[in-house]
């Protein structure tokens, strides 16, 4: 930390958009209009798996209003798949659909209520095929293959070992092992053989996806509510056949993402639109639509463990199978971090993980926050406690006896822990009153679990401008999509320049004037792009210590900055005063510049962890038995976030994933039937309100300062849903004597299997 800091890192100054948007100012993607913008609206597959055998378009063409309809046969002139993985996915369906409400067709009307309306005039013809709706049928032998040739996406490095399985519906195949299993096995005195299972579930962002493009002279420009803009400009670039330079995407704020948002979704069917047309084109999705785009993958999960009599773990083997549907987004990506640390932070000396990515006739699958982690946790902790239950170890005592220590390695040549994982567990234990009994049909449970936070061999790069006035804008493409980025960062800046807050200002990210970032994912922004902006305000503070040094004819060493005063004994400099005296005239800036890579260790999955996000927790629930419902009393969600930058939106973060969580563990699931989606709206989709609180519902933040971003910083986007559904499950295990391995915990799942347990 800078000796002369203002120590604003660690407080919680009011939010830097807190009162555009309670106020409703903020302009979304969808507020923006541009001269002569037209509308967009899809007209979907009402089928999972069809060949395409015409589209006749006439009647559409002919309604009121409507400029266009476009087809696959109308992609011309560009490549018309698109992917992060692989590039398996058509901008619309041409000759075979694979899901049902993937796009066939787009209308393109002066307004969308007409554009909507033409839709229903549209007379496409289908062939229905045999359809593949979850992973056994897919993995059947004689099941029919989704995609026979794949084209590897080569976008990013760690995703550069993908490996689609010839003649099978297996997009990718991942493994991960340590020692010898089977010896693992033979030295246990135990072994528990279970199988889990999670549903897909929406992410549920308040503004569904919405682009608006443009097109003219072979440049395109884009706003999209997205993650990741320069991902998304170099897809588009590929697509278009353009160079970067003449891509630019900007993002507005964004209203909430969870992943839904990473990499890139609708944004090249509305380019080709614009294309088409040669006009702006909006196209913005229901919430229907979105959930018809991405979801979080469905998993099952069979897992192995021995154990000792004294409860050391010997060795735990998974099995996981993904449903990533009807392509493959980020699917390999989320499968090498679930496999990785699926067995737990636990000392293990033989693991083998095997992950399975497979494609079905539905909804295609992407990231989620957590990436596969809350899934593989549900099971390899519920189990957990079954051992212990067996072996009549106390649940906690069971799991310090196996925690990694600080400093001990999860895996040869990657990072070792930076975390103290029994204090963690300690606390969260005390925090629900482990293990005092809480009385009839009542529970308690808790759970721990880690992923290796941050992207690997990814880059963040930030510029700061100091102005003639002292004040300063920080550039940077990381995007504020609700969880406080923004504020963090300037944060950052404030506390290293040694300025006050309330003269920092950010831009929108704007992938033709702001730095490259990789993007806003993996609770990297804090870390990855912290860095970038601490590093950048370094540069620009040398900067003006040495100008003042020159200026007042001392040594840099003997100058010092405080509230954005330069300082050498008795003389003093204002920022601006320095400026305009090094300058000559009341002008000019003082322009630093930032980047931060993480370590290019290799590690075991393609890079070394930039560091380990830690999620633990504890619930306290009663379970009515005459109808299954299931209330949470009490629930307690541990982080190690390294150093706090904005300590309340830190616990307002944690918080958010735990009753994000808490909505995936006991109601929410995507239902389908015949490979249809019954509930894609907001009155079927069960999310958790404020009456699903917990009455009593903290967060424990552990704080060592010794994270790899600013002022010693974690990221802790994720962690809070880590652990929720065992914790809980747990919890009913405790309470009704009845142990359940499939998500979610409805009150009819609980009430059948009690009547079951009964009999």
């Amino acid at each position: 930390m800078a000796p002369d800091a203002l120590h604003i890192v660690g407080t919680s100054p009011n939010r830097l958009d807190a009162r555009e948007k309670v106020t409703g100012r903020t302009r979304y993607t969808t507020d923006l209009t541009l001269s002569a913008m037209v509308h967009a609206k899809v007209w979907r597959s009402p089928l999972p798996h069809a060949r395409v055998d015409g589209i006749d378009t006439s009647a559409a063409l002919a309604a009121p209003g409507v400029l266009a309809v476009l087809t696959a046969a109308d992609l011309t002139n560009c490549d018309p798949y698109y992917g992060t993985a692989y590039k398996d996915q058509p901008i619309l369906a041409g000759e075979r659909i694979r899901y049902a409400g993937e796009p066939v067709a787009v209308v393109i009307a002066e307004t969308e209520r007409q554009a909507t309306a033409a839709l229903h005039l549209l007379d496409v013809s289908l062939s229905e095929y045999p359809a593949v709706l979850d992973t056994a049928a897919a993995l059947a032998g004689d099941a029919p293959i989704l995609h026979e040739h794949m084209r590897p996406a080569g976008h990013f490095r760690d995703l550069s070992h993908v490996r689609h399985v010839a003649n099978t519906n297996i997009c990718h195949h991942q493994t991960f092992s340590r020692g010898d299993i089977q010896a693992g096995f033979a030295e246990a005195d135990e072994l528990f053989e279970d199988t889990f299972s999670v549903p897909p579930i929406y992410h549920y962002a308040m503004e569904p996806h919405a682009v608006l493009a443009k097109y003219e002279q072979d440049s395109v420009t884009v706003w999209t509510a997205t993650q990741h803009p320069f991902p998304v400009r170099k897809e588009l670039a590929e697509i278009f056949h353009l160079p970067l330079a003449a891509v630019q995407v900007i993002v507005p704020p964004v209203g909430g993402a969870y992943g839904s948002k990473c990499y890139t979704k609708i944004e090249p069917l509305a380019v080709a639109c614009a294309r088409h047309v040669q006009r702006a084109v909006r196209l913005a999705l229901t919430v229907s639509e979105a959930c018809h785009t991405v979801t979080r993958h469905g998993v099952t999960c069979r897992v192995k463990t021995g154990v000792r009599r004294d409860g050391t773990i010997t060795a735990r083997q998974f099995d996981i199978i993904l449903n990533t549907g009807a392509y493959a987004d980020v699917g390999p990506r989320v499968a090498t971090r679930a496999s990785f640390v699926a067995p737990g932070p636990y000392r293990i000396a033989h693991v083998q993980a095997d992950c399975r990515v497979v494609y079905t006739n539905t909804v295609p699958a992407g990231a989620f926050r957590g990436y596969g982690i809350p899934q593989v946790t549900w099971a390899g902790e519920s189990q957990i406690d079954r051992i212990a239950d067996h072996l009549g170890i106390d649940a906690m005592e069971l799991r310090q006896r196996n925690l990694l220590h600080a400093g001990e390695e999860f895996s040869p040549g990657d990072l070792p822990m930076d975390a103290d994982l029994p204090e963690g567990l300690r606390q969260t234990a005390e925090t629900i009153d482990w293990p005092a009994s809480p009385g009839p049909r009542r529970g308690k449970g808790i759970a721990c679990a880690f992923k290796d936070g941050g992207i690997p061999h990814s880059v963040s790069t930030a510029v700061v401008r100091v102005h003639a006035d002292g004040s300063a804008t920080v550039f940077t493409g990381s995007i504020e999509h609700g969880q406080g980025s923004d504020t963090v960062l300037a944060q950052v800046a404030s506390e290293t320049l040694g300025i006050p807050l309330s003269q920092i200002s950010l831009t929108s990210p704007d992938t033709s004037l702001t730095p490259y970032d990789q993007g806003t994912s993996a609770s990297r922004t804090t870390t990855l792009m912290g860095r970038a902006v601490y590093e950048a305000c370094i540069d620009a503070r040398n900067q003006l210590l040495d100008m003042a040094a020159g200026l007042l004819n001392v040594p840099q060493a003997d100058v010092s900055i405080q509230q954005g005063i330069l300082i050498a004994g008795h003389e003093r400099l204002t920022f601006a005063e320095a400026i305009s005296q090094y300058f000559g005239l009341p002008g000019g800036e003082v322009i630093g510049k930032g980047e931060w890579q993480p370590s290019r260790a290799s590690g075991s999955v393609g890079g070394s962890a930039v560091f380990w996000e830690i999620g633990m927790g504890g619930a306290e629930v009663e379970v009515d038995e005459e109808t299954g419902a299931v209330h949470v009393l009490r629930y307690v969600s541990m982080a190690d976030v390294g150093q706090a930058i904005h300590q309340q939106q830190c616990e307002a973060q944690d918080e958010g994933g735990a009753m994000q969580g808490l909505g995936s563990t006991l109601f929410e699931a995507l239902i389908s039937e015949d490979g249809q989606l019954l509930n894609p709206n907001l009155i079927d989709y069960r999310i958790p309100t404020f009456s699903d609180l917990p009455a009593s519902f903290s967060t424990v933040l552990l704080q060592h300062a010794n994270g790899p971003g600013p002022y010693g910083a974690k990221g802790v986007g994720e962690s809070g849903m880590f652990c929720v559904a065992p914790a809980i499950g747990n919890a009913i295990a405790r309470a009704t004597g009845v142990r359940f391995y499939d998500l979610p915990l409805t009150p009819e799942r609980i009430w059948r299997a009690l009547r079951q347990a009964r009999r």
